[in-house]
């Protein structure tokens, strides 16, 4: 276009038009986005939901496997990958019957009601 004319009412619509084109290409990757976002958080909240809950006690094996070593609350943050679920009873029994030391950080004989 020469610069010396000033803009006409058609060459104003054209630039509408332009204007237009780009900002419906702008909506379709803002709907791309959201329809991505929406296919995570889906997929978020599946995993979620399939996710096991923790188990309430957990008895922790020594290095050999056999032995017991600790009993833990579920969840506890010391509790290794050699540790196990337990019910209640269990947990009892092993703090009771077996003479299985309680775990010293999450202290599952105070959540028993067993005192030492």
């Amino acid at each position: 276009m020469n610069d010396d004319r000033p803009l006409t009412r058609l060459d104003m619509l054209r630039f509408a038009r332009v204007v237009e084109h780009q900002a419906a290409r702008q909506l379709a990757l803002m709907d791309r986005w959201i329809a991505d976002e929406e296919r995570r958080e889906a997929e978020r909240e599946r995993r979620l939901a399939t996710r096991q809950a923790a188990p309430d006690w957990l008895i922790e094996r020594g290095l050999n496997g056999r032995t017991a070593v600790y009993v833990h609350v579920g969840g506890c943050a010391s509790a290794g990958g050699r540790a196990k679920g337990a019910s209640r009873d269990q947990a009892v029994r092993a703090l009771t019957e077996g003479e299985i030391a309680a775990c010293p950080l999450c202290r599952p004989d105070t959540m028993l009601g067993i005192l030492e």
